[in-house]
């Protein structure tokens, strides 16, 4: 196990506008609040704005749990972490503005030095081994159709589905679309994926918690549909995701050992200092 510490701990000493007090990018100002409780319909999760995005000079967190806001800030998934369990159970709003011309990693870089000045967190990184997985060609080939050249203009509203149905073949109905789409009823999930196979190889380490990267050769985007039983067991239900990679696009995952990175979460504060 190899191990890299993040240096990072300091006194939080007043605000910082542009550097933080260890001379790392911070935001210009920021504010952090717990978030409300759900409402009778639920609450909304996301993330709004930052580098790449229409506003690059602010960022909205909402309904953000600590684990979210430490994964985004060392781009790294859930799997990833390693961190107590309350994490996933507090939740925080937090609105920050941005300097000019910031980066992505710059960005990520100041939600660090953020967590550090207002929850004291103590962190670092570690890789270590386990199992990993390579997307490979099956052995009679890729069963895949390249996307339109056209694609959807991406201000257009996804389709509206409705209440999820089982259609003829026993798997959740997809609506009519050439967009990335996804249902589930139960344990049984359909899935349409118009992306590159980087893409789909990240979306994989998701569903797999373990890392997942591309070797097919195959640079084009595609689009595709997949239908799985998400229990993990294979029978007469229904394949698992890997057998329907296998078997419906023409794809293995083969396993292998590898390194993989994991943050660790030493210590972080329930309740962060004031505004």
């Amino acid at each position: 196990m190899l191990r890299e510490t993040i240096v990072l701990m300091f006194c939080a000493s007043g605000w910082a506008y542009g550097q933080s007090a260890n001379s790392q990018p911070a935001f210009e100002v920021a504010s952090v609040k717990p978030s409300p409780p759900p409402g009778p319909r639920g609450m909304m999760v996301g993330r709004f704005g930052g580098p790449g995005t229409d506003d690059p000079s602010r960022v909205t967190f909402q309904n953000f749990d600590l684990s979210g806001l430490v994964a985004v800030a060392y781009g790294v998934d859930y799997y990833q972490l390693s961190a107590p369990s309350w994490l996933q159970d507090t939740r925080f709003d937090i609105v920050a503005k941005l300097p000019d011309g910031t980066t992505n990693q710059q960005f990520r870089l100041m939600l660090q030095n953020l967590l550090v000045e207002r929850f004291h967190m103590v962190a670092h990184r570690e890789k270590k081994e386990g199992q990993v997985y390579d997307l490979v060609v099956g052995k009679n080939g890729p069963k895949l159709q390249e996307a339109p050249a056209e694609s959807v203009p991406e201000d257009d509203p996804p389709p509206s589905s409705g209440p999820a149905k089982l259609g003829a073949d026993g798997f959740p109905a997809l609506p009519p679309s050439h967009r990335s789409w996804s249902e589930m009823i139960g344990n049984r999930a359909s899935m349409r994926f118009v992306e590159s196979l980087d893409e789909f190889a990240e979306m994989l380490s998701v569903q797999l918690r373990r890392p997942v990267t591309n070797v097919t050769g195959l640079k084009g985007k595609y689009e595709f549909t997949l239908h799985w039983v998400s229990d993990g067991a294979s029978d007469e239900s229904g394949p698992t995701l890997a057998g329907a990679i296998q078997g419906q696009i023409g794809l293995k995952l083969e396993p292998k050992k590898g390194l993989i990175d994991i943050v660790v979460v030493e210590h972080i504060d329930k309740v962060p200092t004031e505004n």
